[in-house]
């Protein structure tokens, strides 16, 4: 793996453990780390590995954008930097593999954003989440677009207009991450999730994962358009055809993608 100013980012067998490396600055996301996050997730993605851990060192996960670079930017400056804000949240979803976060502290604005866009969230009891924008000068607009497809209009609405923290159970309840857990078993929370969410055919998850995000937010009858020309190519793959055979043959499949 790469080597980074902003990041931790190692790998341990088939996962990339990506470390936002900014406790004093709560992990905000300056232009400079963001470029970083965007190189280490594609590196990742064009790595053989099969899940991404997105992490944050310090008390908190990641506090959002950094004021003081949105500060010395004009309109221009600002656009490029929420335009480069986007690429990453997309190449989060369009990577091939199965990507976690690891949600300790707060996660607000941008590091809202961050767990939403995500594949799967485990938090920590003790963490929390908030649009603040909402009761300040600079409303949560780029945020609140995958909270929005996570959590729903009035959730998203309620967190949006309000501002206000809301705590990991609630966070769960609204469906913004899929388990809370003790601040001392989040480790072992995020491995186990991963790792039950990375069986199977990498080939396979990788066409599931991306499909899934081209139809989520389509009628209905678009949806079913692109998942039966997909799943239907995707029967002709390796891991398909093994899966199939090994349950006939009622035997382990032997994953050769």
């Amino acid at each position: 793996m790469g080597e980074y100013e902003h990041l931790l980012v190692k790998r341990d067998g088939d996962t990339v453990t990506i470390t936002m490396n900014r406790a004093a600055r709560r992990n905000s996301l300056s232009a400079e780390h963001l470029g970083e996050l965007l190189a280490a997730f594609r590196e990742a993605g064009e790595s053989d590995a099969t899940g991404i851990v997105l992490a944050g060192a310090g008390p908190v996960f990641s506090a959002g954008h950094d004021f003081g670079d949105v500060a010395a930017r004009d309109l221009m400056g600002v656009r490029e930097l929420l335009n480069l804000c986007t690429t990453l949240m997309r190449t989060m979803e369009s990577v091939p593999q199965v990507v976690i976060a690891r949600v300790h502290g707060l996660a607000t604005a941008a590091g809202c954003q961050l767990v939403a866009s995500c594949d799967l969230a485990v938090a920590a009891e003790s963490s929390g989440f908030a649009l603040p924008g909402g009761k300040g000068g600079w409303f949560c607009h780029t945020p609140a677009v995958p909270v929005a497809r996570a959590i729903g209009r009035k959730r998203l609405m309620e967190l949006a207009l309000t501002g206000d923290v809301i705590d990991a159970a609630t966070a769960l309840d609204w469906g913004l991450v899929n388990r809370v857990v003790p601040d001392d078993s989040l480790d072992e929370a995020v491995a186990e999730l991963l790792g039950r969410a990375t069986r199977g055919s990498r080939a396979s998850k990788a066409m599931g994962k991306q499909t899934l995000y081209a139809q989520l937010d389509r009628p209905e009858a678009d949806a079913y358009g692109i998942a039966v020309e997909v799943m239907a190519s995707a029967s002709q793959l390796p891991g398909a055809r093994e899966g199939m055979a090994a349950f006939l043959e009622k035997r382990k499949p032997d994953w050769t993608d």
